[in-house]
């Protein structure tokens, strides 16, 4: 009998160990790739990124018990880490940073398209009220659209 129970744990054992060096190699969170990453630090460089959640300190409170996964929005992921700690802390640190720089990618396009649309809406007033020549709001469009759109 006790043969029959080891030869049970044993292979549970090593399938714990690969989910837990999985978990271990990708975090829960994905980061930005590269396109993003080029894209804000574009638009911090223009002063026009948003920080809601900050990277760094969503690392550091990954190393608490489902700190970096509640920190970031994912009470989900936070309540494994909880339960997985203190094996959570090889995975939730670099989790969290991702969660937060994804956080603050998605605030920053939304805080952009909401900056265009305000000076787009300007713009066309002073089309429809006859402030501006067609001319001068092709240029000025142009202008708005060279400010907010991110190009390679």
């Amino acid at each position: 009998m006790k043969k029959d129970v080891q030869g049970l744990i044993e292979p549970m054992n090593k399938v714990v160990t690969l989910a837990l060096c999985m978990a271990f190699l990708s975090g829960c969170a994905t980061g930005l790739n590269s396109y993003q990453e080029h894209e804000m630090r574009y638009y911090h460089a223009n002063g026009m990124s948003v920080e809601e959640k900050n990277p760094t300190t969503a690392a550091a409170l990954g190393f608490l018990p489902g700190g970096g996964s509640f920190y970031t929005r994912e009470p989900g992921l936070g309540v494994l880490n909880l339960l997985t700690w203190p094996l959570s802390i090889f995975w939730d640190p670099v989790s969290g940073y991702n969660g937060a720089s994804s956080i603050n990618y998605y605030a920053t396009k939304a805080n952009i398209k909401r900056l265009k649309n305000k000076d787009l809406r300007r713009l066309e007033e002073k089309l429809q009220t006859k402030t501006i020549s067609m001319e001068q709001y092709m240029l000025e469009k142009r202008r708005i659209d060279d400010k907010y759109d991110f190009e390679v």
